[in-house]
């Protein structure tokens, strides 16, 4: 009799089941591929990978301008592809090791709930006294005339690529559209976006989504917003995608077509009908504050109850869920997650945007202070960026907006500050080391008040209503 089955070893999966062996649980996890999910598999891990690669294909590409000369820099994609599985391998090694070093038992197989306390796998049933579905997502369907064509993929898919397609379009303006971009046009691809809503990152602050509408532009992608792709067309130099405008139809050439438009959640085969657990309209799970399902025993967490879809969330939650059976308080600060894109430049955000605070009737203050500005950022020859804070009229902290080097590190003391509700005034002689990038935080910082140093002076910094 097992305390607790675990279905799913990706980030929520994996972490749940370590944390409830930490506190004595008997524990079994079944994955049907391999460990890490598709964070580790085939999503953040794979892609972080060849975003280093392109960075250094940046680097290089400006070396120029900084005084270096570099001649025939080449991206090899087999051996960089080769890079990346490496890595991939290696991680996917140490979550089983961890998992065995904390007497997990993992089990290979396809997991089927048949009663609240039994899970099949394969031949094997496994009776248990708690479920915990964190069955992860995958890359949604579009229906799209044409999205079955050979050359158009997902982004699983092209993880796979072992030669660098020389016009990729990319239909969807979110993160996974923007980073595969950013990546595949460091390493040589010509890119074009195509997104259906009036900007890109629609859930972003829209004053970070539209510069990096201008930014992504400088490095040579093009982009087209508000555009719906009607067709996708074999021909025989290509794929052609028939679009429309708010005007008129146009064709764009492409030779490998990336679908970035939305993921959904992994639910079939888990005998959830027959539980009868609910799920919403969107087919993801329904799940209490503490994350039970409907039927008692059973839990689900993760991108399957589509919260956030966020593998750092995802394993919060996991955590949670767990210590939630074994009687402990533990709840998820949804509301100061960090949010990073790893485009050229990155982008991160934690808190409220301006237009969520305008939503909610708040009054605030916005403090900005621009990358041009900063010292460190003019050194790296990367001035193209802001830092944005937003503080409520107690002047707590409630928003940290970030485009630029390095913002999804940067993005922690904006966590820090937004999940602890600091004031201005908990912050303010915080020294910062010189010459920083994070001295850009507190310089926006300051300019709330209308006091930071290296801005003009304003003429007051008025509440927005």
């Amino acid at each position: 009799m097992k305390d607790l089955v675990v279905i799913g070893g990706g980030p929520g999966g994996y972490a749940a089941a370590i944390r409830a062996c930490q506190l004595g649980m008997k524990v079994a996890l079944i994955e049907r591929d391999a460990l890490g999910g598709t964070c580790l598999n085939r999503g953040c891990i794979p892609t972080k990978a060849y975003h280093y690669n392109a960075r250094i294909l940046y680097d290089l590409h400006k070396a120029a301008g900084l005084g270096i000369e570099v001649e025939n820099a080449r991206l090899d994609m087999q051996r960089t592809k080769d890079r990346k599985d490496n890595i991939v391998r290696g991680l996917v090694d140490s979550i089983q090791k961890l998992l065995e070093q904390n007497q997990a038992e993992v089990i290979k197989g396809t997991a089927r709930i048949i009663d609240p306390q039994i899970v099949e796998v394969e031949e094997q049933r496994i009776k248990t006294r708690n479920i915990l579905i964190a069955s992860g997502s995958r890359p949604a369907d579009l229906s799209i005339e044409g999205a079955d064509l050979p050359g158009v993929m997902n982004s699983d898919e092209i993880l796979e690529l072992t030669a660098v397609p020389p016009r990729l379009a990319i239909i969807g303006g979110g993160v996974i559209g923007l980073e595969f971009a950013s990546i595949f046009n460091q390493f040589g691809s010509a890119v074009t976006v195509i997104e259906k809503e009036a900007r890109l990152l629609n859930a972003m602050d829209e004053e970070i989504s539209r510069r990096m509408l201008v930014y992504l532009k400088k490095t040579g992608i093009s982009i087209f917003t508000g555009t719906q792709v009607q067709q996708i067309t074999a021909v025989d130099a290509g794929l052609n995608l028939v679009v429309r405008g708010k005007k008129e139809a146009s064709v764009i050439e492409a030779d490998v077509v990336l679908l970035a438009a939305g993921r959904e959640p992994v639910t079939d085969n888990l005998g959830l009908a027959d539980m009868g657990i609910e799920l919403d309209p969107g087919g993801f799970i329904k799940t209490d504050g503490n994350f039970k399902t409907n039927r008692a025993g059973i839990y689900a967490i993760g991108d399957v109850i589509g919260s956030m879809m966020l593998a750092h969330v995802a394993s919060e939650e996991g955590i949670a869920a767990v210590e939630h059976m074994a009687g402990k308080d533990r709840t998820v600060a949804y509301a100061s997650v960090p949010q990073c894109i790893f485009t050229l430049p990155e982008a991160a955000s934690v808190g409220m945007s301006e237009e969520e605070a305008r939503r909610q009737g708040l009054e605030y203050k916005a403090g900005k202070y621009l990358m041009a500005a900063n010292s460190k950022a003019m050194t790296m020859g990367e001035t193209d960026g802001m830092v944005k804070i937003l503080a409520d009229q107690e002047e707590r902290i409630i928003g940290v907006h970030i485009i630029g080097p390095h913002a999804s590190d940067l993005i922690l003391e904006g966590t820090i500050m937004v999940k602890n509700q600091m004031q201005i005034k908990d912050l303010l002689g915080t020294i910062h080391p010189h010459p920083t990038l994070g001295e850009a935080l507190m310089e926006a910082l300051h300019d709330i008040r209308g006091e930071a140093i290296h801005l003009l002076p304003k003429r007051g910094n008025r509440i927005i209503k």
